[in-house]
């Protein structure tokens, strides 16, 4: 099974299949996918994408993000959710570049899972009640993505050093997003250096803070968030089977 979907247009799409869990078990291939957005799917882009199957799909972006850059085509054809799990914007071309860029990045995924346990907790019950495979997505796939990605393969009991390997893994389409926002503002400077950037020690930072925060991150899926038992349940049952190997 292949980890990284490759299209034309997206280019940070991935199967999030065969990460074991405590249990022994693994995620099952193609039945969750984490993505950048869907908005840019076009001609045969389209086509491969409607051979994944899939049936939900959750955006993460906020309304006027969708507003500006669309949506996934013909999204009455699926179970279309937008969940907007930032509340609070910020532009990241604009970083400081004498910040320290982890440390920064890891406060404001700290700022989404406080502001956001609705959105958040609302987007992990759609994941646990697809009749299919089922993507959540963003603009690049990378930060709201990543934290949901990390938040549910947490509450499938998936290892931390799984969780961060998974969220460095954008670290391959870095390039192609960093050309894709010159594309998109010309005449704008990039100012921030780590722009695209998605190391594993800004996930190790996020996952030390909620424990630091919470007690640990089980306990803020199950408390801040409002997470039920049964859910997680659900998606244990839906997502987890006998391993299958990976191929990356």
């Amino acid at each position: 099974m292949k980890r990284h979907i490759e299209f034309d247009r997206l280019h940070n799409f991935r199967d999030l299949g065969g990460y074991r869990s405590a249990d022994g078990r693994t995620v099952a291939w193609g039945r969750i996918y984490r993505a950048d957005s869907l908005g840019k799917l076009r001609d045969g882009d389209w086509d491969r994408f409607l051979d994944l199957g899939v049936d939900t799909i959750i955006d993460l972006r906020y309304p006027w993000e969708i507003e500006a850059r669309g949506r996934v085509p013909h999204a009455e054809r699926f179970r279309y959710a937008n969940r907007s799990i930032e509340h609070r914007p910020y532009d990241q071309a604009e970083i400081d570049p004498d910040l320290d860029p982890w440390r920064y990045l890891a406060d404001r995924f700290a700022e989404v899972a406080a502001d956001g346990v609705v959105e958040i907790r609302e987007t992990l019950e759609l994941i646990a009640a697809a009749d299919g495979p089922a993507v959540f997505h963003c603009a690049s796939g990378k930060d709201r993505t990543g934290l949901i990605a990390a938040l549910l393969l947490s509450a499938l009991d998936v290892p931390e050093d799984q969780i961060l390997a998974d969220f460095a893994l954008t670290e391959r389409a870095t390039a192609h997003l960093i050309a894709d926002w010159k594309s998109a503002n010309p005449g704008r400077t990039l100012r921030w250096p780590g722009y695209g950037r998605a190391p594993a020690e800004v996930m190790r930072l996020v996952l030390a803070d909620l424990n630091d925060s919470y007690g640990s991150v089980r306990d803020y899926l199950t408390g801040a968030a409002g997470l039920s038992a049964d859910v997680i349940a659900d998606l244990r049952a839906r997502l987890l089977v006998l391993d299958r190997g990976i191929t990356p």
